[in-house]
């Protein structure tokens, strides 16, 4: 069921959720009705539906993989939401797929900081997943289960506590904070070292999509600002607590780590992988935080979560 809204002109089709809220949507791949495997892409921080995907369309015809993607409340050609939460975040990709019948069961592939909502599945609305994978998921150092003895000394954890307390009391701080380290513009990408090794780097400087200049909107900022406080405040489960949603091995759950990633540090991702053991764990090499765009990746992602085929390359030793 699609709806128009006259007063908020949208160029993308957009649902209208049981509050009131419209999202908007894109879909790629197969028809919806010739699909053999129906995928929901949940976009990361500062991204949107429009994100690249880089599937090779042999194999998306091969398996006739149908793809839907949405602005997340409050990005892009979405209503924000003002009571967004952890859990919210599911019950809105839930609506979503009954709202444009996907069916009883989808799959669900969440990037980075679009990771939170798909942990929230597993947890809210289980029954409804065909399989998962999260790529880059961020970590929330306030997840009760992860040892002191690996975060004490992670300046990223204090980096992130510090964000989230500006935040809330400096908003102000939070938008420079944005604009010139985490969002640089394109014309400082090759200083963004903190954060993103080389290969990342050479993305960001030869792929369109990334939505560094967009973040200087005020409009969007305060989007972001409410998605940092959900992601890395508290949240009412610990992950590392989750049962397994597929106990007969009927289907998986993945989890896609960058080893030279600078945002998420590698040694979080296989300690929570490793209290998870339903979860299996690739690991990119050479990759950082930006594996989602290199060459190959989305085919390995997919193969990985739909056939199980395991990509040598991608294993820890």
């Amino acid at each position: 069921m699609t709806e128009s809204d006259d007063a908020c002109p949208a160029s993308s089709p957009r649902i209208r959720l049981s509050d009131g809220r419209y999202l908007a949507y894109k879909e790629r791949g197969v028809p919806k009705n010739e699909s053999n495997y129906k995928i929901i892409i949940i976009h990361g921080f500062g991204s949107s539906k429009e994100m690249n995907f880089l599937a090779p369309q042999e194999l998306i015809d091969e398996l006739r993989i149908y793809f839907l993607s949405f602005d997340r409340a409050g990005y892009g050609e979405s209503d924000p939401n003002p009571r967004r939460s952890v859990k919210s975040e599911a019950l809105d990709i839930q609506e979503v797929a009954d709202r444009l019948e996907l069916g009883s069961k989808f799959y669900v592939i969440g990037i980075s900081m679009g990771s939170y909502p798909t942990w929230s599945c597993l947890k809210n609305i289980p029954h409804r997943l065909a399989g998962v994978a999260l790529v880059v998921p961020v970590i929330n150092y306030s997840w009760p289960s992860l040892p002191d003895y690996l975060t004490k000394e992670d300046n990223r954890k204090k980096l992130l506590q510090f964000a989230l307390w500006i935040s809330n009391h400096a908003p102000g701080l939070l938008y420079w904070w944005l604009t010139q380290i985490w969002f640089p513009s394109s014309s400082s990408i090759e200083s963004s070292t903190e954060f993103f090794n080389n290969r990342d780097i050479d993305k960001l400087k030869k792929t369109s999509g990334f939505p560094m200049d967009k973040i200087r909107k005020r409009g969007v900022f305060e989007c972001l600002r409410r998605e940092f406080i959900v992601s890395f405040g508290d949240w009412d489960f610990d992950p590392m607590e989750l049962s397994n949603p597929f106990p007969q091995n009927e289907s998986s759950v993945h989890i896609w780590q960058g080893h030279e990633d600078k945002v998420v540090p590698y040694q979080l991702q296989r300690y929570v992988s490793g209290k998870l053991p339903w979860i299996r764990y690739h690991e990119v090499p050479d990759g950082g935080h930006l594996i989602i765009h290199y060459p190959g990746l989305c085919e390995a992602i997919l193969r990985a979560l739909l056939l199980g085929e395991e990509n040598p390359l991608y294993g820890v030793s």
